[in-house]
C-alpha cells in the first residue's frame, strides 16, 4: 500500500533522471570505477544530495509561483543590460548546449544497439550515414512531434525503469566486495582524483534540469498542498538516478578493460566477466540512456528557449516545435554523419560553466525570498546548506571554464 502511495505521487521527476543519465554519465562513471575502484562513491552520494536540494527549490518555485525559471528571470530582472546578458547566457548554455550534445545522445543509443546488431553504414559519395543514429533520431522526433505529453512521459518512465534495472542488475551480477564498497562512501581527498570527482558531480548537477523541472512541475501541480508530492517525486527520481550511476561505477570496477574508446566497449568488455547476459544488460542500459537523453534534451531546450524569449511553451505550439526541431535536426545531422561539433561543444561548456554557479546562486537566493515563496521560503538552516552547495557548483563551474580556457 505504501509503495502504491509513493507511485501515485510520482510526477515529472523521472524526466530529470532521464536527462542526467546519458551516454556521457555511463562513460564517466565506468572510467571512475576502472581507474579508482569504489573510492569515489562518496562523490556520487554528494552529487545526489546537492541535486535533490537544488531541484526541490526549482520545483517549489515552479509550483508556488506557477512560473518556470526562465520566465521568472525574464520578468523579475529590472535592468535591461542584465536581462539581455542573462538571456544570452541561458540560450548559449542550454539552447546551443543541448543542440551540441544531442548528437552524442543519439550516437550513444546507437552504440547500445551495436551490442546486439550493427546497424548498416550507408556510403553516399564522400558521406557515410549511420543508419542506427538516423533511426533513433527519427524515433525521438516522432515522439516529440506527436505533442502528447502524457505519452512522452510514459515512454520516458518506461525507458528510465528499463535503464535502471539493466544497470543495477549488472552491478549486482558483478558480486562486488561489500566491505570495499562501503568504504567508498567515506570521503577521501587525493588531488589526482579531483578531475574525476568534478566530472562525476558534473554529470548529475545539470543546469538545464533545473529549468526543466520547474517547467514541468507547474504543468503537473497547481496547489501548494501538492508540495509533499513534488518533494517525493524529485527525491525518489534523483536517488534512483544516483543509484544507477553508482551501479555503473560498480560495473566499471569489474570491467577488465583498461582503455575505452567508446561506451560500447563497456558492454562488450563485460562478456568475459559474466557472459553474454552482462553485455546484453549493459547494451540495453546504454541504448535506453541515449534515447532518454535524446528525448529530454530537445524538450528541455525548447521549454527554456520559449520561456526566456516569452514564447508559448505549449508542446504543440509553433515556437516549441520550432525550437525542439532545430535541436533534433542538428543532433540527427551530427550523429548520422559522425560530425563532432567541437566549436559548439566548447562554447556550450564555457556557457554552462558560467551558468551553473549563477543559476544555483539565484535559486538559493530566490528560495529564501518571501516575495517569491511567502511562507514556503527556505529556513535559515536550508539557506546555510545552500551556500555550501553553491560552493560546490562554483568549483564545478570554474573547472569547466578553466578547462575550456586552458587553465587546467
Amino acid at each position: 500500500m505504501q509503495l502504491k502511495k509513493i507511485l501515485e505521487k510520482i510526477g515529472p521527476g523521472p524526466l530529470v533522471t532521464a536527462a542526467f543519465i546519458g551516454p556521457g554519465t555511463v562513460t564517466v562513471c565506468t572510467l571512475a570505477g576502472i581507474d579508482y575502484d569504489f573510492t569515489l562513491l562518496w562523490a556520487l552520494a554528494l552529487s545526489i544530495l546537492a541535486t535533490v536540494y537544488l531541484q526541490e527549490i526549482s520545483g517549489r518555485i515552479g509550483l508556488i509561483t506557477q512560473q518556470d525559471l526562465s520566465e521568472l528571470i525574464r520578468n523579475q530582472t529590472p535592468r535591461k543590460v542584465i536581462k539581455l546578458l542573462s538571456v544570452i547566457l541561458i540560450l548559449a548554455a542550454i539552447g546551443l548546449g543541448n543542440a551540441a550534445y544531442q548528437g552524442g545522445n543519439i550516437s550513444g543509443a546507437n552504440l547500445g544497439l551495436g551490442v546486439f546488431w550493427e546497424a548498416p553504414v550507408w556510403d553516399i559519395g564522400q558521406l557515410s550515414i549511420q543508419s542506427g543514429s538516423l533511426l533513433f533520431g527519427i524515433l525521438a522526433s516522432l515522439l516529440l512531434w506527436s505533442g502528447n505529453f502524457n505519452r512522452i512521459e510514459k515512454v520516458l518512465v518506461g525507458l528510465v525503469l528499463t535503464m535502471s534495472l539493466a544497470f543495477i542488475v549488472s552491478a549486482i551480477l558483478t558480486k562486488p566486495d561489500l566491505g570495499k564498497l562501503a568504504i567508498g562512501f567515506v570521503p577521501s581527498f587525493d588531488p589526482g582524483k579531483f578531475p574525476t570527482v568534478v566530472a562525476l558531480i558534473g554529470t548529475t548537477v545539470v543546469p538545464y534540469n533545473l529549468f526543466l523541472y520547474a517547467s514541468l512541475v507547474k504543468k503537473k501541480w497547481r496547489n501548494p498542498s501538492s508540495l509533499p508530492s513534488m518533494r517525493t517525486d524529485i527525491s525518489v527520481s534523483v536517488i534512483l538516478g544516483g543509484l544507477v550511476s553508482m551501479g555503473i561505477l560498480v560495473v566499471g570496477v569489474a570491467n577488465p578493460s583498461t582503455q575505452l574508446e567508446n561506451a560500447q566497449d563497456i558492454a562488450k568488455g563485460l562478456s568475459g566477466v559474466f557472459g553474454d547476459l552482462g553485455s546484453f544488460l549493459m547494451g540495453f542500459g546504454l541504448m535506453a540512456a541515449g534515447m532518454t537523453s535524446a528525448i529530454t534534451a530537445p524538450l528541455a531546450g525548447g521549454l527554456v528557449i520559449c520561456g526566456v524569449l516569452g514564447w508559448s511553451q505549449e508542446i504543440k505550439s509553433k515556437s516549441m516545435r520550432g525550437s525542439m526541431g532545430i535541436i533534433l535536426i542538428l543532433g540527427i545531422v551530427f550523429s548520422s554523419f559522425g560530425i563532432r561539433p567541437v566549436t559548439l561543444i566548447t562554447l556550450a561548456q564555457l556557457a554552462n560553466g558560467i551558468l551553473l554557479p549563477v543559476i544555483s546562486g539565484w535559486l538559493i537566493w530566490a528560495g529564501s525570498q518571501a516575495d517569491f515563496l511567502g511562507k514556503y521560503k527556505n529556513s535559515s538552516l536550508a539557506t546555510s546548506i545552500g551556500i555550501l552547495i553553491w560552493l560546490i557548483t562554483f568549483i564545478l563551474g570554474m573547472k569547466s571554464v578553466g578547462t575550456v580556457m586552458g587553465w587546467f
